[in-house]
This record gives C-alpha cells, sequence and structure tokens, in this order.
C-alpha cells in the first residue's frame, strides 16, 4: 500500500528544540498549518461542515497506528483545521515496552512531553494502559483539565481516549474511568465531536462527524454509566472510520 509523505517544514525542528530549552510559548495552531501544507497528496477532509470555529467542546478522535505512522500527525491535521487554540490531552510518558534503553527512555521522554505540553499549552497524562503507581497523577491531570475548561472562555479540548497505538490501527476499548472522565466534561459544558482519522488509497483522511452532547440518566451505577458514556464516545467516533478499522465498535449507523 502506498501511504503519504509526512515531511517537516525546513527549519520547524530547530525552531521548536530552541523553544523547549528556552520553554517560550509556541502556537500550535501555527506549527500545525505549516506541516499539513506540505503533506502530499493532501490531507482529504470529510465534514468539514462540522469543524468546531469555538468552544466549549472536546474533539475526540481514534488513536490510528501503524508501523511508520507518527500519532502526532493526528494532532497535527486537527489543529491545523480548528482555527482557534486546542487544548490537547497528550501522553506524558513513552514506554519503550522490551527495549533494553527503556528506563533511560522512559525518564527522558517526561522530562521532554512536560516541556512539549508547556510551550504549546496542553496537559500531559500518564500513558496507558494504566500503572498502579500513576493514580495520583492520573486524578490530579484530571483535575488540571477540568480546572482548564472551567477557566477558559469557550475551550476546545483534544482527546484521544484510547490513549495508546493500537494493534493495526482498529479502533481500542479505552482504559476503564473513560466514561467518567467524558460524564464530568460533559457536566462542565462541553458537548462532543467525533472524529475519524485513517489512511486510505494512499491518503490521509480526516472525518468530523456533528457534536452531541453526553448525557445519561442519574440514577445508573456508577459502573454501568462509565461503560455506557464508553459506548457512546467510542461508537461515535467508529461511525467516522472505514469498516474495518472499528474493532468491537463495528456496529453501524
Amino acid at each position: 500500500m502506498n501511504y503519504p509523505d509526512y515531511s517537516y517544514p525546513s527549519g520547524l525542528w530547530a525552531s521548536v528544540a530552541r523553544d523547549i530549552l528556552l520553554l517560550r510559548r509556541r502556537d500550535f495552531h501555527r506549527d500545525a498549518k505549516a506541516c499539513i501544507a506540505k503533506l502530499d497528496p493532501p490531507l482529504n477532509v470529510l465534514g468539514k461542515e462540522n469543524i468546531p470555529g469555538h468552544g466549549p467542546c472536546v474533539v475526540t478522535v481514534n488513536h490510528y497506528h501503524r508501523a511508520g505512522f507518527g500519532a502526532q500527525w493526528i494532532a497535527l491535521a486537527i489543529a491545523a483545521l480548528v482555527p482557534v487554540h486546542m487544548h490537547w490531552v497528550m501522553t506524558g510518558e513513552f514506554m519503550y515496552q522490551g527495549k533494553w534503553y527503556r528506563p533511560i527512555g522512559s525518564l527522558g521522554s517526561r522530562i521532554l512531553l512536560e516541556r512539549i505540553a508547556r510551550i504549546y499549552g496542553f496537559t500531559t497524562m500518564p500513558p496507558m494502559p494504566p500503572r498502579p503507581k500513576d493514580v495520583e497523577l492520573r486524578a490530579a491531570s484530571v483535575r488540571a483539565v477540568l480546572e482548564y475548561v472551567t477557566h477558559e472562555k469557550e475551550p476546545v479540548l483534544g482527546l484521544a481516549p484510547e490513549g495508546h497505538d493500537p494493534p493495526s490501527g482498529v479502533l481500542a476499548r479505552p482504559a476503564s474511568g473513560l466514561g467518567r472522565f467524558g460524564l464530568l466534561l460533559s457536566k462542565a459544558g462541553l458537548k462532543f465531536l467525533p472524529v475519524g482519522a485513517y489512511e486510505a488509497e494512499g491518503v490521509f483522511h480526516l472525518h468530523f462527524g456533528e457534536s452531541y452532547e453526553l448525557s445519561l440518566p442519574h440514577d445508573l451505577p456508577a459502573d454501568e454509566r462509565d461503560e455506557q458514556a464508553v459506548q457512546i464516545i467510542m461508537k461515535n467516533i467508529a461511525w467516522r472510520l472505514p469498516l474495518h478499522l472499528r474493532g468491537e465498535f463495528v456496529e453501524e449507523t
């Protein structure tokens, strides 16, 4: 299968590296537009009428993956199209599972990703799958996101619920607690806007769906509310993907 040519503008890495060292703020929308402008063939966008021009909303997207494709291109593509600042919830650590350099690599990635989050105004979240030692850090990250959406005027949040690279790019079930997190965002006044990201016929595609409100009966048991919220969030993403990428959420509309 042919794949698009993903390349970065000349000088971008040096500029970003300088600002990481100096902790100088950058405009992710501007950087994203510069990167996506070099995509060959160009990005194909479905559902352009659903691209949010303002918040409050949370853009939820699948964590599409294949060998040679970096998930940063998903965030770059979406941010290039959304005309306002997006606050992304990003991983705070690379796991390097099975690699001999895992301890030092993971430590280095934590430092680097934290600085990237600071220059772009994002929030980091401990990596998936969840580790017992990360419970307090994860709770702190959730509180930070909720504080941001509470105090920011018309926030636009970016979130990939799976939080990791799923095998073969097929949509995977997120970790426990995603539904509760989604309901907290809904309670804070955010609508949900699903996006499907995938490659087909040598082209990178984004499919924006219509926004919706995540609402469930309050008398449901906590675990059932979590599960139903997960189903709603993930099925809305799945419906914007080709059938072979929908995984257990393959049910059609």
